[in-house]
């Protein structure tokens, strides 16, 4: 039975506005001393941008607060040199817009640097008080260290996951609190994880992304606070695993209640660190899947006895993936325990304004509905991690995700094997880790695919073993195309010229991870005939695949045109859709 999508409680919260911003939030700043670059292409959503409205919206979906202080907007910029003092109390002599990268436009900077100082100042609202105060940074390319009032808060190496401090001890009673990130980013002039991001932009290697681009964020939290949620659905057993883990917890209980609307239908108690168990009764169970993504409202209260300590609204979807069989024998991919041809294209996240940063969070989801429009059930987000509300949309709105983690040094397999110092080797194991934890509660995500086409790919078989411990209920794809270290859920393989299907596997499922890649061609044509004939011609033959081979999967190169790669279903700017959008969704399911 087909299931409209709704939105969440948690969902209208943030949609509508209604968390709270307090007075240090960017609608205070005035846009003096801003304009976005002059650049050659940007996208409509471009002049919804300013300082009083740069991406508003709370930034961590699944664990809302009511309140909090967005400090996106204008900071002060200066490019910095290794052995730079901390410019305390020194006012810098550029200005940033905050959360878009130094290199885009619509940062109002558009060059490239491998080190940053930012600088801003903000006020904490008297209410707050008695609370400690959490500084938030959604993401920061690549190395960074954060100074309140003078004092080092902490450092962090990662492009793509977000990290915190407490900075309670380090503000003053009252009146202004300065805050300085320090940022170094060699992008393609080190080995970390960095995606398709070069110094020298080339054909499929694109413009760097330096500094600060997703949003930062205050939050006042209590003394014992809820500081993480772990939820995996079981659909089989009808109920939602739940680990809520806090910090200064000890006497106090969890308290789980999942709403359907207004309607209550689980409801469990536990301790700190522990399993819950939310009992769903079968005749209140609602699946989640492409077609129906339907999301369970969840509200979790830490309590010292019958006082609430701590609240925190949530979401989750009750859906399954997994490998089965067929009445062939063949192993393929299921969703909720039926086989699912999944068709997406490859979605690489780039913004000609914003590069890594969307202009709006209307634009994070336009991509995601267009896709949907376009008839697939899936995409493929390629060695880029995603800020948390896109994949907020794609639980919303029902797109299924196969997440690769971004690569980092690109020398192919075996070289990357004996080129990777070991610190090299660690440090992309940590941000694999962080991947991992910070994106398996989206039910849209679906499999992990740890690395693309033998870019610095190793200990291959060691990761697949380790990111099964930390989430054994998604699938694995150990490397998609070239370097298939026979490890994982599926065998993947990447073929453009006369794509084929992979082999059968007697215990993987089989994908093409990436095919296609035609040029569209020019807009003037008003029914793309002749590319949207190539594209349906060339799906007819995989779902004939899927259906007499048993293949699993395939993945079209690409959703949008990126810099000068110009073979995107869109054009850079999202201006243009370059095929028959009903020609294509009615190929895509297989019509």
């Amino acid at each position: 039975m087909s299931r409209s999508p709704q939105l969440s409680l948690a969902a209208s919260l943030f949609l509508a506005g209604l968390a709270v911003h307090e007075s240090a939030t960017a609608e205070d700043q005035p846009a003096a001393g801003w304009a976005p670059a002059k650049g050659a292409l940007v996208t409509r959503w471009a002049k919804d941008v300013s300082p009083g409205n740069a991406h508003p919206e709370y930034p961590r979906p699944q664990m809302v607060r009511d309140e909090w202080m967005n400090l996106n907007g204008l900071w002060q910029l200066e490019f910095g040199k290794e052995d730079d003092a901390v410019p305390a109390g020194t006012d810098l002599p550029m200005r940033i817009l905050v959360p878009f990268p130094v290199e885009s436009i619509l940062s109002g900077v558009a060059k490239r640097a491998d080190r940053l100082w930012y600088r801003r100042n903000f006020q904490v609202p008297e209410n707050w008080q008695g609370r400690r105060i959490l500084l938030h940074f959604q993401a920061v390319d690549w190395e960074s260290a954060v100074y309140v009032n003078g004092k080092l808060q902490g450092g962090h190496r990662g492009g793509y996951d977000a990290f915190s401090f407490d900075i309670t001890d380090a503000l003053k009673p009252s009146g202004d609190q300065e805050v300085i990130v320090r940022v170094f980013d060699p992008t393609s002039d080190g080995k970390q994880p960095r995606g398709k991001q070069a110094n020298r932009a080339k054909g499929i290697w694109y413009t760097p992304t330096t500094g600060i681009w997703q949003t930062t964020w205050l939050e006042p939290v209590p003394e014992a606070g809820i500081g993480s949620l772990l939820m995996t659905p079981d659909l089989d057993g009808s109920f939602l695993k739940l680990t809520v883990e806090g910090g200064d917890a000890a006497g106090c209980t969890i308290q789980a209640v999942a709403h359907d609307g207004k309607a209550e239908v689980a409801r469990a108690t536990g301790g700190v660190g522990s399993e819950i168990r939310l009992e769903i009764p079968k005749d209140r169970l609602k699946t989640w899947s492409p077609d129906a993504p339907f999301l369970y409202d969840l509200t979790v209260t830490l309590k010292r006895g019958d006082r609430v300590v701590d609240q925190v609204q949530s979401y989750f979807g009750m859906r399954k993936i997994d490998l089965g069989k067929d009445g062939e024998g063949r192993v393929r991919i299921r969703l909720n325990n039926e086989v699912l041809f999944q068709v997406g294209p490859l979605d690489q996240g780039y913004w000609p304004d914003g590069l890594y940063t969307a202009p709006t969070d209307e634009a994070l989801r336009y991509d995601i509905e267009v896709t949907k429009r376009l008839g697939f059930n899936m995409t493929r987000k390629h060695v880029k991690i995603e800020p948390a509300r896109w994949y907020y949309w794609c639980d919303k709105l029902g797109l299924l995700v196969w997440q690769d983690m971004p690569s980092g040094d690109n020398w192919t397999t075996p070289k990357s094997e004996k080129l990777l110092a070991p610190e090299e080797k660690a440090q992309f194991e940590v941000e694999l880790r962080r991947m991992v934890e910070g994106r398996r509660n989206h039910p849209s995500i679906v499999m992990w695919i740890l690395f693309n086409e033998g870019w610095g790919q190793h200990d291959t078989p060691r990761y697949v073993e380790m990111v099964r411990k930390l989430d054994p209920s998604r699938l694995i794809d150990n490397a998609s195309g070239w370097e298939d270290a026979k490890v994982g859920d599926v065998f993947d393989i990447h073929m453009y010229r006369h794509p084929m299907p992979p082999a059968p596997q007697p215990d993987r499922a089989g994908v093409l991870g990436e095919c296609g890649a035609f040029r569209f061609g020019d807009a003037s044509n008003a029914d793309f005939v002749k590319g949207t004939g190539l594209y349906t011609e060339l799906l007819g033959k995989f779902h004939r695949y899927h259906n007499e081979q048993g293949m699993s999967g395939v993945v079209y190169t690409q959703l949008v045109d990126v810099e000068g790669e110009r073979n995107g279903l869109m054009t850079y700017d999202r201006s243009v859709i370059q095929v028959n959008v009903e020609k294509v969704a009615d190929a895509n399911r297989g019509r």
